[in-house]
């Protein structure tokens, strides 16, 4: 998890802030932290499962609907069978 918090925050300090200025990696170093990130999230994912965590969560927007909505019950009354 070090490695790749330390690796975002390289490449989120050499970003420019401009997107006229031009970006100071090749196109090859791109591709290799790319790789880096994928080496790194491999093996989180085979430490966790060999520590039986099972993670299947995905990032989700704040925009994205929800799949599930919840209601109150607590405003709702009883009906009995014999009054309906």
């Amino acid at each position: 998890m070090a490695m790749r918090k330390t690796l975002a925050k390289v490449v989120r300090d050499l970003t420019p802030s401009d997107s006229a200025v031009r970006y100071p990696l090749s196109d090859d170093t791109v591709e290799d932290i790319k790789v880096c990130f994928d080496l790194i999230s491999t093996r989180e994912r085979e430490l966790a499962k060999q520590a039986g965590i099972d993670n299947k969560d995905k990032p989700h927007f704040i925009d994205e609907p929800k799949a599930s909505n919840v209601v109150s019950i607590q405003g709702l009354k009883s009906v009995n069978k014999d009054d309906a």
